[in-house]
């Protein structure tokens, strides 16, 4: 069997072509989540990016953090062999119920990683008032 071979051959083609060079956005926004008696810690990294790069916004009861950083203008022209650092926009979501607002949630910015502290749903207050399903006959 033959197979077409490309027009020019580049050993950096093939060896970046390997599958630990292809990153998802999950991968730029490394996260850790901690349970704690009333709240959730998260912390993602984010290094590279500034505080106003970072919006964080509860949409259809989901935490939705997005980060964006532009490429500098310097860096444009430039003719790169290989290039890792992400430029563009990643988002993660976390579901968190429609009953966390905004202002209950505590975020930091500091070296790099984001904090944040999600405050769990009372579920006691829940188990109060219990919703019945009414079986019709």
């Amino acid at each position: 069997m033959l197979l077409p071979r490309k027009n020019s051959f580049d050993l950096w083609d093939d060896f970046f072509d390997d599958n630990f060079f292809k990153k998802t956005t999950k991968d730029f926004m490394r996260t850790d989540i901690v349970e704690k008696d009333n709240s959730y810690d998260i912390k993602i990294d984010l290094p590279g990016y500034k505080k106003e790069d970072i919006k964080i916004e509860i949409e259809n009861a989901y935490l939705v953090v997005r980060a964006k950083r532009e490429e500098e203008e310097h860096e444009k022209n430039k003719k790169y062999i290989h290039k890792e650092r992400y430029y563009g926009e990643c988002q993660r979501s976390f579901y968190v119920g429609n009953d966390i607002k905004e202002d209950e949630i505590k975020a930091k910015f500091v070296n790099g990683t984001l904090s944040l502290i999600v405050p769990k749903k009372d579920e006691k207050q829940d188990a109060d008032n219990k919703k019945y399903i009414q079986i019709d006959e």
